[in-house]
C-alpha cells in the first residue's frame, strides 16, 4: 500500500483538488452547465473545506445525478484525515447516514487511500491515528444532542424532521487538532427539494432571510463536457424512468408545486422584480428604513402600519396610489422600540407624503389611537373583514397591481407565507407583519381614489372662491362690483 507524505496541508483550490484526486481517486467537476446561478461542485467542496463564507452552507443538488452525497462523504474524509477534524454524519434517516459511511468506505478502498491512518473501524465509528473521529448518527433527539465535533454533515434534510435538524445544529464547536491548531465549526446541509412545505423549504427561507450561502448545481454540471463524470446516456435513461413533475423539481432544481402557499410564487417574483435602489437607507439590527421616491405634489399616497414590539415587527409602508401598478415609495421595519417612538415614525411618514393612512387597531386601543395622526384610520382585523382584506390583497398581488423593490424581508415574507398564516387562527400560524402592512395599505388603495376638491357649477364669469385663493393670476387681481347687475370691473 503506497504511503504519501504531505509536507504541508493544501492551501489553494488547485492543491486541494490534486490531493483529493490522488488520495481518493475521484474527479470532482470544476465547471458548471453554464447556468449563472449554478456553482461548480468542486467550488462548493473547497469552500466547505476551507470554511469559507461563514460557518454554515446549504447545498441544493439534483437527486442521484449531482453526486452531492458522494461529495459529502469525500469532504468528511478529507477534513478528518488532513485536518484531524471530528466529523458527524446525519442523514434524513439512519439508512441515509449509513449511505454516507458507505461512500467513505468506497473512497478508502482506492489505491492511494491512507488506510494506515485508520485505528479502529465499525458501523458507528471510524477512529484515525490523528485522533479524529467520524460518526454516522441516527436521527433522534438523544443522539444529535451528544457529540460536539467541529464539522457537521446533514444530508437529505428534506427527509429530516425539523426539530431534529435544529437540535443537531447545536453540535459544532471548535476543536484543537493534532497540529495544535483550532478547527473552527462548520456545517454543510444538503438535499434535493421535494416537499413544498417541508424541512428544506423552511431552511431555505432562513438562509434567504439571513443572507447565508445557498449553493446549487444540477446533473448537467456533473455532465459538463470538460471534466464531468456523468454521461448523457445515463441522463436519458433516468429521464425515461422519472415522472415529468418529479424531473422538474428533483432533477432540474425547480421549486415544488405549492400546495398551501398564500401567494403564487411567480406573482411574488413579479411584484418584487426590481433591485432595491433607495434614495436613502438606514439599516441596523432590528431596524431598516428605505426611501425610494420623494413626495410629488400631484401624486396620491397611502400609508399602512402593522404594529409589533417584542417578537413581531412594526412595518410601515407608503405607496403611490394614483396609478397602477401601485408603487412602494417608503418602507420601515423595526422592533423593540417604544410605541410612542414607532407611532412618531408613522406620523412622520404620513406628513411627509400627505398620505391617507390606515393601521392595525386590533387589541391596542388607545395606546395607538391617542397618538396617531388624525388622518389615519384604525382597522380592526377580526373575522370576515380581516379575511376579506387579505383575500383582496392576495388577488391584487397575483394580478400584478402592485410593485416594490426586492427588499429581502418583505419579499421573503410574501414568498413563504402559507394560507394558514393569512386565514387560520391556530397558534402555529402567524400573519407576516410585512404582508399585513401592505394589505392594510391596499385596502385604502383598492377602495378609494385620490381625494378631489369641491366642484362648483358657475352661473357666470365671476371667479369662484377657489380660483381667487389658488389661481396665481387671480391672486394678483382685485375685482369690484359696479352698478350693472352681475358685472365686475377689474382694478389693476
Amino acid at each position: 500500500m503506497p504511503q504519501f507524505y504531505l509536507g504541508r496541508l493544501p492551501e489553494t483550490d488547485d492543491e486541494l483538488w490534486q490531493v483529493v484526486h490522488t488520495l481518493w481517486g475521484v474527479v470532482i467537476p470544476r465547471h458548471t452547465c453554464g447556468n449563472p446561478d449554478h456553482t461548480a461542485p468542486f467550488t462548493a467542496f473547497a469552500d466547505a473545506y476551507f470554511n469559507r463564507g461563514g460557518t454554515i452552507t446549504l447545498w441544493h443538488g439534483s437527486r442521484g445525478l449531482s453526486g452531492k452525497s458522494f461529495m459529502l462523504g469525500i469532504l468528511g474524509l478529507t477534513k478528518s484525515f488532513l485536518l484531524g477534524a471530528d466529523t458527524n454524519l446525519l442523514g434524513g434517516s439512519l439508512a441515509q447516514s449509513q449511505n454516507l459511511h458507505i461512500h467513505m468506505r468506497a473512497a478508502m478502498d482506492s489505491e492511494n487511500s491512507p488506510r494506515y491512518m485508520i485505528d479502529t473501524e465499525s458501523q458507528t465509528l471510524i477512529h484515525l491515528t490523528n485522533k479524529a473521529n467520524i460518526r454516522p448518527l441516527t436521527a433522534s433527539q438523544k443522539t444529535v444532542r451528544g457529540p460536539h465535533p467541529p464539522f457537521l454533515i446533514l444530508d437529505e434534510i428534506d427527509e429530516m424532521d425539523l426539530a431534529i435538524l435544529d437540535a443537531a445544529l447545536g453540535q459544532p464547536l471548535p476543536q484543537k487538532n493534532y497540529l495544535g491548531e483550532i478547527i473552527s465549526p462548520y456545517t454543510v446541509m444538503c438535499s434535493t427539494w421535494q416537499n413544498p412545505d417541508g424541512t428544506f423549504t423552511e431552511v431555505r427561507r432562513r438562509f434567504e432571510e439571513r443572507g447565508l450561502p445557498i449553493i446549487q448545481w444540477c446533473y448537467q454540471c456533473s455532465a459538463n463536457p470538460i471534466d464531468g463524470w456523468l454521461t448523457q446516456e445515463t441522463i436519458e435513461a433516468k429521464k425515461l424512468e422519472i415522472p415529468a413533475e418529479m424531473w422538474r423539481t428533483e432533477y432540474e432544481l425547480g421549486e415544488p408545486a405549492i400546495g398551501n402557499r398564500a401567494f403564487n410564487t411567480a406573482a411574488v417574483d413579479a411584484m418584487f422584480a426590481t433591485a432595491p435602489e433607495p434614495l436613502r437607507e438606514k439599516v441596523s439590527k432590528d431596524f431598516e428604513e428605505y426611501t425610494f421616491a420623494e413626495y410629488e405634489r400631484d401624486a396620491y399616497y397611502v400609508a399602512g402600519a402593522d404594529w409589533g414590539k417584542e417578537q413581531d415587527y412594526t412595518v410601515i409602508s407608503v405607496w403611490r396610489a394614483d396609478r397602477e401598478p401601485f408603487e412602494l415609495v417608503y418602507y420601515m421595519r423595526v422592533n423593540r422600540r417604544p410605541y410612542p417612538q414607532m407611532i412618531g415614525w408613522f406620523n412622520d411618514a404620513i406628513q411627509r407624503y400627505s398620505a391617507d393612512a390606515i393601521h392595525d387597531g386590533t387589541g391596542l386601543g388607545n395606546v395607538v389611537n391617542d397618538y396617531v395622526d388624525v388622518r389615519a384610520r384604525a382597522f380592526l382585523m377580526t373575522g370576515e373583514k380581516r379575511d376579506a382584506m387579505l383575500s383582496e390583497y392576495v388577488n391584487a398581488v397575483e394580478k400584478g397591481r402592485l410593485k416594490a423593490p426586492r427588499i429581502k424581508t418583505a419579499y421573503i415574507a410574501h414568498k413563504y407565507a402559507q394560507v394558514g398564516d393569512l386565514y387560520s387562527r391556530a397558534q402555529e400560524f402567524h400573519l407576516p407583519d410585512e404582508v399585513c402592512s401592505f394589505a392594510l395599505a391596499f385596502r385604502v388603495m383598492g377602495r378609494g381614489g385620490r381625494p378631489a376638491g369641491p366642484v362648483t357649477v358657475k352661473r357666470d364669469d365671476e371667479p369662484s372662491q377657489l380660483e381667487k385663493m389658488f389661481s396665481p393670476a387671480a391672486a394678483m387681481e382685485v375685482y369690484v362690483k359696479d352698478e350693472t347687475p352681475n358685472s365686475f370691473s377689474l382694478l389693476v
